[in-house]
């Protein structure tokens, strides 16, 4: 056995494994952040209240059943925003105690960021009431 030999368990020798002079070793993948952007929310947010919106001028007929497309346009704009919302704040909300475990300074951005998302819901329930008033 040479002098550049480990022993093993098995009792034969390997080369240690060491870097070249010159070379460095590639750093660790750096961790992926858990926020995801909410885009996908705030468009499926966006076109149910297009969507509710355009079913609003069926509320000017006298006939009962555009007020009750106009109400379940009103019933999916609010479930919509607020499913959205509740998305929205699981991210924001992991991210935001993860940045304050680390640095509790944060905790007022941290808590705005939070009521952004949460900003999403109360859009939805805008709409809502707005359809309903031209019921």
């Amino acid at each position: 056995m040479t002098s550049s030999e480990v022993p093993t368990a098995a009792g034969m020798g390997k080369p240690p494994s060491r870097v070249r002079a010159g070379t460095t070793r590639k750093p660790p993948p750096a961790p992926t952040s858990p926020v995801r952007p909410s885009s996908f929310t705030v468009v499926v947010t966006g076109l149910l209240a297009v969507d509710a919106a355009s079913a609003a001028p069926l509320a000017q007929e006298a006939d009962g059943a555009s007020s009750g497309m106009v109400l379940l346009a009103a019933a999916i704009a609010v479930a919509g925003s607020s499913i959205g919302a509740a998305i929205a704040v699981a991210y924001t909300g992991a991210a935001a105690l993860a940045a304050m475990s680390e640095r509790p300074e944060l905790f007022g951005r941290a808590m705005v960021i939070v009521g952004l998302a949460e900003g999403i819901a109360i859009y939805g329930l805008i709409v809502a009431i707005i359809l309903i008033g031209r019921v």
